[in-house]
């Protein structure tokens, strides 16, 4: 059974924050927090999008009105998935049971 590289895709909503990269900072470390004792190996990143117009790179935060939504990347290794489907499953799984009330969506499975 192969292992995979399950990548999702996180929805973060921080309250009384000043600017993007403090949104960002925390988003980071609340996830972090939370993923620490049962799921620390989980690796987290601020999320990126492809702009439209010039295909540069933005970042997946949006502040307005002191409060912040912040899209986060996780990536976690699953070893001896029956498939990307199933890689796709124990990697919700797992990062859910840590992160509940956060929304996840699979984004990439890529077999190791």
């Amino acid at each position: 059974m192969p292992d995979y590289l399950v990548t999702l895709e996180s929805a973060w909503i921080i309250k009384d924050v000043k600017s993007m990269d403090d949104a960002v900072s925390i988003a980071i470390s609340e996830a972090g927090k939370r993923l620490n004792p049962s799921a620390k190996f989980v690796e987290i990143e601020a999320g990126m999008i492809a702009c439209p117009y010039c295909e540069g790179e933005l970042n997946t935060a949006l502040v307005v009105a002191n409060t912040a939504l912040v899209g986060l990347v996780l990536q976690m290794k699953v070893f001896r998935a029956e498939s990307d489907e199933h890689a796709a499953r124990i990697a919700k799984s797992v990062v859910g049971k840590a992160l509940h009330d956060v929304p996840l969506k699979v984004q990439e499975v890529q077999a190791l």
